[in-house]
């Protein structure tokens, strides 16, 4: 969407790629400053790219957060490696990113491969620079170099903002000269019904145990606002793929279940704006993951 045909700034698309859990998506909230993607622990918590507006007076950078690359071993990896491979082709830079705190090893030469296929001018940035001292920064920088060979490079933490500035004065000489491709006051343009299943996937995967988390999707069946009560009310079902699975997500009692909903419901509160009565409910949906249909009905990968 073209907000200003007579507006002319730096404004493209800026692609952050790396392996799963190199900190993508909390340097793409950190940039934006609001909640746009959900992190976690988790590897390959991101399942789908979504693009994020940091606009300013004298530029709009479109931050494209992709899944992270790495070796699939079922549908839904190959789906959302899919998405990766497609959002790094269809961008004006690519931001490679990889963490300052993990040794750089295979996972990242295997990304670095892709990333260089591209053609497109890549920003070397080393996340995380707050759990790594000076000397793992510079072995981290020149074990990177031996990977890609970047027009520039930025060392930054987004957990407190450390040079965060120094990103984005490093990408915007880089983009092209054009209009504003979203409406200034846009944060993302992830549909709704994505980002509520995905706050509510985001608990599960921070409240459960290691076997569960890879194997849940969230669809969302209901959202209905209630004018005269100014009450949201939202339904959403929690997909395993075992019985045992489902039942380490209700717990005794309903205790986790019930917890998961109480810290889903304060996000979605959040970002509706009002009040929220929040159902959930859980199923299984055996071998989910090797199901293209299923894959796509949750919104990983290019999903809806």
């Amino acid at each position: 969407m073209i907000t200003d045909a007579l507006e002319s700034v730096p404004s493209g698309f800026v692609a952050l790629v790396g392996r799963p859990n190199a900190g993508k998506s909390t340097l793409v909230n950190a940039l934006v400053g609001v909640k746009v993607a959900i992190t976690s622990d988790t590897p390959q918590t991101t399942r789908h790219r979504l693009r994020a507006v940091l606009d300013r007076d004298d530029a709009q950078v479109v931050l494209v957060d992709t899944p992270g690359l790495h070796k699939p071993v079922d549908a839904l990896g190959e789906e959302v490696n899919r998405s990766s491979v497609l959002a790094i082709s269809d961008v004006d830079v690519v931001a490679l990113c990889i963490d300052a705190s993990a040794q750089v090893g295979s996972g990242d030469a295997w990304v670095a491969e892709r990333v260089a296929r591209t053609r497109r001018p890549v920003v070397l940035v080393l996340t995380k620079a707050d759990a790594a001292d000076e000397q793992m920064v510079a072995r981290q920088l020149a074990a990177a170099r031996e990977l890609v060979t970047p027009v520039a490079e930025v060392v930054l933490s987004a957990a407190t903002g450390f040079n965060l500035d120094g990103f984005v004065d490093t990408v915007v000489p880089l983009l092209p000269m054009g209009p504003r491709f979203f409406p200034r006051d846009m944060t993302t343009d992830q549909p709704l019904e994505v980002m509520l299943a995905e706050l509510v996937r985001e608990k599960v995967l921070r409240l459960t145990r290691d076997e569960v988390p890879h194997a849940v999707g969230v669809a969302l069946d209901e959202l209905e606002y209630d004018e005269a009560r100014d009450l949201n009310t939202v339904r959403a079902t929690i997909y395993v793929e075992r019985d045992s699975q489902k039942g380490i997500i209700i717990g005794k009692g309903g205790e986790m279940i019930r917890r998961i909903g109480t810290e889903a419901r304060t996000d979605i509160e959040r970002l509706l704006g009002g009040k929220v009565y929040l159902d959930l409910r859980v199923k299984v949906r055996k071998d989910w993951r090797r199901d293209g249909a299923q894959i796509k009905r949750f919104g990983y990968g290019e999903g809806l």
